[in-house]
């Protein structure tokens, strides 16, 4: 097969995660989750098993869900997936006849706990698959966004042996309504993930200004992106000090756009959701983001990207305000002015 030039966007593939591909081995898609939906059709029956983080995205979790598969929650740590708990749930499907189909990461700024796996256990994760034969399902979508601007290379890039199936969005780093997200896969797979897009085709005109826009402003945009989203995770871990005390507690996460936060087991997150949005804030409870509910329940997902540094204020205080009637915690919140949530509400979820 003759293979066409590499493209301008797999030399920022290179650059930032250390991929080496040519275009025949990129699918652009309308956003990652049409990656995740033309990677899952492909792979996935139901009926089917894949192992997955124990907290992962919404998005993939709801999938898998719809579609009728078992979806073997892994622990984390602050380094990412364990691959010894990895290890271990592949060993006990194997004992009973069953093979994962694959093993789904988010290993750069893991959503929502916000860690980066190193190369080491990258390494150890990619010996582990090579060992029982299950690919990796890669997601990629928030590793621009470190706040020290490095990152592992990706496990795509990693691989000597394959097995590797790489997605990734333009979404968080440049604009979500671009709706520009990519599978980087060999092209017998892309090939066959062709005919499951009916969409039409992606839209060339987002392509186009993201073309222009990557080549010119990405290497000094991102940076500058990463910077603005720092600051806002300061206010917001600021402000959860001061409302909630020893209340809320969390790990700062690496990068990205979200943060993971623990509350007492008193607290069930569905329902402060609900409280929570009658009062003008949004946030994501964390039983939807994990495929253990009962470790979920208390748990919820703050996304600081969109609200502005007042808002994020605003919102947490009037969060632990909703928080402290409904569920009695935190005890005490700061000796500062409730502020009203204007008719937009203010988002953190």
């Amino acid at each position: 097969m003759l293979r066409r030039p590499v493209s301008l966007f797999a030399l920022l593939l290179a650059s930032t995660a250390g991929i080496a591909c040519s275009s025949d081995e990129i699918l652009i898609t309308s956003g990652s989750l049409q990656a995740l939906d033309l990677v899952n059709g492909l792979l996935l029956a139901r009926g089917d098993t894949v192992l997955i983080e124990q907290e992962s995205y919404q998005g993939s979790l709801s999938r898998l869900a719809r579609r009728g598969v078992n979806a073997v929650g892994i622990p984390l740590d602050r380094g990412g997936m364990r691959i010894d708990a990895a290890a271990a749930a592949l060993e006990d499907l194997a004992r009973r006849g069953i093979r994962a189909k694959y093993i789904y990461t988010i290993p750069t700024v893991q959503n929502p706990t916000g860690t980066v796996m190193g190369e080491e256990r990258r390494r150890e994760l990619l010996q582990l698959s090579q060992r029982h034969g299950v690919p990796i399902f890669e997601d990629d979508c928030y590793a621009d966004l470190t706040w020290d601007g490095g990152r592992p290379p990706a496990l795509y890039a990693m691989s000597g042996h394959g097995g590797v199936i790489h997605i990734g969005s333009f979404s968080k780093s440049v604009a979500p309504a671009l709706r520009v997200g990519y599978i980087v896969a060999p092209w017998e797979l892309l090939s066959r993930m062709l005919a499951l897009k009916t969409d039409a085709g992606s839209g060339a005109l987002e392509q186009m200004v993201l073309g222009e826009f990557c080549a010119a402003h990405f290497s000094a945009h991102v940076p500058q992106l990463t910077r603005g989203l720092r600051a806002k995770l300061d206010t917001l871990t600021q402000s959860l000090a001061e409302q909630f005390g020893t209340a809320a507690e969390f790990d700062e996460p690496a990068g990205g756009i979200f943060l993971w936060v623990k509350l007492p087991d008193v607290v069930d997150t569905r329902k402060l959701a609900q409280a929570a949005l009658a009062a003008g804030v949004a946030i994501n409870p964390g039983p939807d983001w994990s495929t253990d509910k009962a470790y979920g329940r208390s748990r919820l997902r703050l996304c600081f990207a969109n609200p502005s540094h007042a808002a994020i204020r605003a919102g947490v205080a009037a969060l632990a305000e909703v928080c402290r009637c409904e569920f009695g915690v935190p005890a005490r919140i700061a000796n500062v002015a409730q502020r009203q949530p204007s008719a937009g509400g203010r988002r953190l979820g």
